[in-house]
């Protein structure tokens, strides 16, 4: 079965025959003991440290289909190998273009994108309401009112500044959720403590998670609905992991933190700004890891899926509402 990999470590990827060989190296540039993967065992790569590689070792990649994400120094995405998109039909291109330059047709969809992302945040805080957090009822009370206005928005620009208002809101009950750490507002670049840290880097891993699925359909994933299109990003998966930042991200922070899973000594700082230690960061991806694995009934399928599969299926729905004009109905947390 395939899996990720997650390579924190500086060092040098290369094809040995038909595996993967990669040999890392200390800060004194001293090599370790080479670590070999067998390439069908690989879904996708997720590189942390400085990688030697070279364009063989591309080709091969390409071949068997691996992606590989790449981040800097300080935890933020920069790109990208995506194999060739062999999956990928003009006709889906043609029609998803097509929404997208129709504005009231792309406007439903993202009002829908934006329903659901509400939807599974209130989930989310509904969960710890229900456990004693009594706070959070004034928050869903706030979040109630403004999903309320997200279905008379006539341009896509005021249902953006809605979901910024939502999130804002949302992320003031961290601090009623978390218990030893606070997070005293949303800072991104750079995150100014360790929850914004966790949640830069969740976030980060959910967008790449959204990104391979979006592969393996025949969606493109530079055409987005909620988010606008720009240069050099695939803001698709911006689209896609609005709904499951609340689902796989958000719940994932507050039960590594509440456990104590991870604690203050798994972060450092740097230059003014909050990360992860790499050990750290290996707890989280790993973790990361197990949560996609886990399975819930599906209510449709009537079968077991994973969160990795329901991310693929979003991704379905969207492509058939693209192509077949069947009304898009997002994913709402019901377990």
């Amino acid at each position: 079965m395939k899996k990720p990999y997650y390579l924190f470590n500086p060092g040098r990827l290369e094809r040995q025959d038909n595996t993967l060989k990669f040999t890392p190296r200390d800060e004194a540039g001293k090599e370790g003991q080479p670590r070999f993967l067998p390439v069908e065992t690989v879904d996708s790569l997720y590189v942390f440290g400085a990688l030697d590689a070279n364009a063989a070792l591309y080709n091969f990649l390409g071949k068997a289909q691996v992606s590989v994400h790449f981040f800097d120094w300080y935890e933020h995405y920069t790109g990208s190998f995506m194999p060739k998109e062999y999956l990928l039909a003009g006709k889906v291109q043609v029609e998803q273009v097509r929404l997208y330059t129709h504005a009231k047709r792309r406007l439903s969809l993202a009002q829908g994108l934006l329903e659901g992302a509400a939807a599974n945040m209130q989930r989310v805080l509904a969960y710890y309401k229900n456990r004693g957090a009594a706070a959070l009822d004034t928050i869903m009370t706030d979040i109630d009112q403004l999903t309320a206005g997200i279905s008379g928005t006539t341009a896509v620009p005021e249902l953006m500044g809605i979901e910024g208002n939502i999130r804002q809101v949302y992320y003031r009950a961290f601090d009623h959720i978390i218990k030893d750490f606070d997070m005293g507002g949303r800072s991104k670049r750079p995150p100014q403590n360790e929850v914004n840290a966790l949640i830069s880097f969740g976030n980060m891993m959910c967008y790449t998670a959204c990104l391979d699925q979006i592969y393996h359909t025949q969606l493109n994933p530079t055409i987005s609905f909620l988010h606008e299109p720009g240069f050099r990003r695939y803001s698709l998966a911006l689209d896609l992991a609005e709904i499951f930042k609340p689902i796989l991200v958000d719940r994932l922070i507050f039960s590594m933190l509440n456990k104590k899973e991870i604690q203050d000594s798994d972060f450092r700082y740097d230059l003014n700004r909050c990360l992860l230690k790499e050990s750290a960061g290996k707890k989280f991806a790993k973790a990361w890891d197990e949560r996609l694995k886990e399975t819930i009934q599906h209510r449709v399928l009537q079968k077991s899926v994973s969160y990795k599969t329901l991310i693929r299926l979003e991704c379905y729905k969207i492509q058939k509402h693209i192509v077949e004009d069947v009304p898009y109905k997002p994913l709402k947390m019901w377990w």
